[in-house]
């Protein structure tokens, strides 16, 4: 079998669960000369980038939406800091390695956390969600945050939100729901609105389709109206950078398209995200089609992994991410070696976050433009390396066992 050529042998592509390949325009725009942060034209390209995140999240309600230069990280941080007082109780949901990194940044502003834990591979189940929260509510202690990992990048497990934020909303209405859309905003469905979801976050460099460095965040009313309440009672926000009182005024000024400044905005990536937002919400493909192609792109992948005998470590149909999956590598064949031969054809995948299983398996990324772009030739060409690799090392492994 000849090895695959890759798209540009001069570059290999990225399939992992971000960053992502950027869309030509995108490409173009982050390559721009910069602009001033308070010129007519940049304040333009962040209003309208505000306004079309709330297209992407499903919010037409009195939301503020935050745009800052960081990681998804410094989302978690933004909840911890202008949400949590110390003593406040938080429920984490975990499906794997970032519920962790959630209860940490919590537990940093004195929050008292719990967890309800998924099997490894599986998502939470509603009826400890519903357990958790009227035990909560019978000694007197309601949670001030539910949060939930739409979709957990270190085991691909995707989560009902929908149904989260539902239980949430009959057994404990005052709780807030927070969603962590780092590795679904844009290629998994967000209906903030009708979910009932009071905080979205996310970040640049995965199914938004632009580089790292933005942290993306969209509070609903309820949320602020907390924090305001919070700050009448003279409690600041436990942060300076992520401070609530620092950013809010400042985004609603670029929302009425004023110049305002507290920290220099990331100039660049700001453009580079709008080209981006202005393809998923004024290109020729629409949102709702975008997220079908894919579930097509990510069944493309999931089948030809079965084929080769992997099995993914989401172990539930409905609980499976569509921007990426994680795979078990074959029995007797290394994560590294599959890595290493998917990186000889080409391509670049990742390995195992979930340290009692990492050495085991594989994260193979389809989102963004891989997937919309070009008729989806990249994730065809990443088939059909995975597939190479494989059969490389399982017929290496057999050549080894017989001498």
């Amino acid at each position: 079998m000849s090895p695959s050529t890759p798209p540009e042998a001069a570059q290999k592509l990225l399939a992992i669960p971000g960053p992502i390949p950027l869309s030509p325009n995108v490409q173009r725009t982050l390559g721009l000369a910069p602009q001033s942060h308070v010129s007519p034209e940049f304040v333009k390209i962040f209003l309208e980038s505000l306004h079309m995140i709330r297209e992407v999240v499903h919010t037409t309600s009195a939301s503020t939406a935050f745009i800052l230069a960081g990681s998804g990280t410094l989302g978690w941080d933004q909840v911890g800091a202008n949400l949590i007082e110390k003593g406040d109780r938080a429920l984490v949901l975990h499906t794997g390695y970032f519920g962790d990194g959630f209860k940490e940044c919590l537990d940093t502003y004195g929050a008292n956390v719990d967890l309800v834990k998924s099997e490894l591979g599986g998502t939470v189940k509603i009826a400890d969600v519903e357990n958790a929260l009227k035990n909560a509510k019978d000694v007197g202690k309601p949670y001030k945050i539910v949060t939930i990992t739409h979709v957990d990048t270190s085991t691909g497990v995707l989560s009902d939100a929908r149904a989260v934020a539902a239980c949430v909303r009959q057994f404990s209405p005052e709780t807030l729901v927070v969603l962590d859309a780092v590795c679904s905003l844009a290629s998994e469905d967000v209906q903030m609105d009708a979910w009932g979801l009071d905080v979205v976050l996310s970040a640049s460099q995965k199914g938004l389709g632009a580089p790292p460095g933005l942290s993306i965040l969209i509070a609903s009313q309820r949320a602020i109206n907390l924090w305001e309440e919070r700050l009448k009672r003279g409690v600041k926000s436990g942060s300076f950078y992520s401070s609530w009182e620092k950013w809010i005024p400042i985004m609603r000024a670029y929302d009425q398209n004023k110049p305002a400044y507290f920290g220099t905005p990331a100039v660049n990536l700001v453009r580079a995200l709008h080209a981006s937002l202005v393809e998923i919400t004024r290109g020729p493909i629409p949102l709702a089609t975008r997220l079908a192609l894919h579930i097509h792109a990510s069944d493309l992948v999931k089948k030809s992994a079965e084929r080769l005998g992997m099995e993914q470590v989401a172990c539930e149909p409905a609980g499976r991410a569509h921007g990426m999956t994680a795979l078990y590598v074959p029995e007797g064949v290394s994560a590294a070696d599959v890595l290493g031969g998917v990186a000889r054809r080409g391509v670049i995948m990742a390995g195992g976050l979930v340290k009692e299983v990492k050495d085991r398996y594989i994260r193979v990324g389809h989102m963004g433009w891989s997937v919309v772009g070009d008729g989806g030739k990249d994730v065809s060409f990443v088939v059909r390396v995975l597939e190479e690799a494989v059969k490389e090392a399982v017929e290496k492994k057999r050549v080894t066992a017989r001498l």
